[in-house]
């Protein structure tokens, strides 16, 4: 089922809102990410129980795996079913044609990463690909959003730990973000600042002066990629500080391997996959339903 083009507009026009009101109330929005229905149950019962708006993301290698279409409409049916505020984002595509292509499907937010497909890609290319996207999504409303170089890590549960003094040298700095802000038209940016990808042994660290002097020197929304295996007390200071997006994936997946792993051996004669996946569903919307009250987005859905 294709959307028109007055209900995609009145979408994404709904999803601005929501961005300008989590920066006027101080709380983030979860962006989860899927790569199978299960995981989006999950996130709709997380969204349901506790009242709040959400964002569904897929990445590259999950829309190959699911198909930009049917995730589109798998996101409609469960937001009309469930009755909750929830939009879908495009995370961390490498290319301009596949931002077009889920422009064209309907798709309210946009993560343009050319770094993700060249991590050494030179920032006139990123500036120029990013800039046609943008001029793009105005058709739709679509919100973009893009950062000017590799953010590292991925999206597992790693067993070494990182580098801090490494990661230090790709922050973001205050003069960068505005120069790219400005030269791209983005709506949000995505700050560095300590965050990773990836789940890691040693906790993670953000630098919340240099997130402040980031928010001080643009005027878009910021995201935080990188969230799983943050501490939670960071949180509440960058959602106060400006941050409209949180980005959450490793700790879900962690989850849900997990749990399906002890269903498993548990029920050993048990074929009817079905049967196995209510306990790794509820450990999947636990995760989710706790980072939703930590980001402050618990009652401020308005479906």
């Amino acid at each position: 089922m294709s959307q028109t083009l007055s209900r995609i507009r009145k979408n994404t026009t709904k999803a601005r809102e929501l961005m300008a009101r989590s920066r006027a109330e101080g709380f983030a929005v979860g962006a989860f990410n899927i790569d199978n229905q299960e995981t989006l149950i999950a996130i709709v019962q997380a969204a349901q129980s506790t009242k709040s708006p959400v964002l569904v993301e897929v990445s590259d290698g999950e829309v190959k795996a699911i198909g930009l279409q049917n995730l589109r409409c798998m996101v409609d049916n469960y937001k009309q079913d469930y009755g909750i505020e929830m939009y879908l984002n495009l995370d961390h595509s490498p290319s301009v044609e596949a931002c077009k292509q889920a422009i064209d499907a309907g798709y309210e937010f946009i993560h343009i990463d050319i770094s993700q497909a060249n991590h050494d890609a030179q920032e006139g290319e990123i500036i120029a690909k990013t800039r046609e996207v943008v001029e793009y999504a105005k058709f739709t409303g679509a919100l973009v959003e893009s950062e000017p170089h590799y953010f590292g890590g991925s999206s597992n549960v790693h067993k070494e730990a990182f580098d801090y003094e490494e990661i230090k040298k790709t922050f973001s700095t205050p003069e960068g973000a505005r120069h790219f802000v400005e030269a791209t038209g983005i709506d949000t940016f995505a700050a560095a600042v300590g965050n990773l990808h990836g789940s890691y042994p040693v906790p993670k660290q953000l630098d919340l002066e240099l997130l402040q002097k980031v928010r001080e020197a643009i005027g878009c929304q910021i995201s935080l990629h990188g969230g799983s295996g943050t501490p939670a007390n960071f949180f509440d200071d960058v959602s106060r500080i400006g941050v409209s997006k949180i980005n959450i994936n490793s700790d879900m997946r962690k989850a849900f391997r997990d749990t399906l792993v002890k269903v498993l051996q548990e029920n050993p004669d048990e074929y009817a996959v079905m049967k196995l996946m209510p306990e790794v569903i509820a450990s999947i919307q636990q995760v989710v339903e706790e980072k939703i009250k930590i980001f402050g987005s618990a009652g401020k859905s308005v479906a």
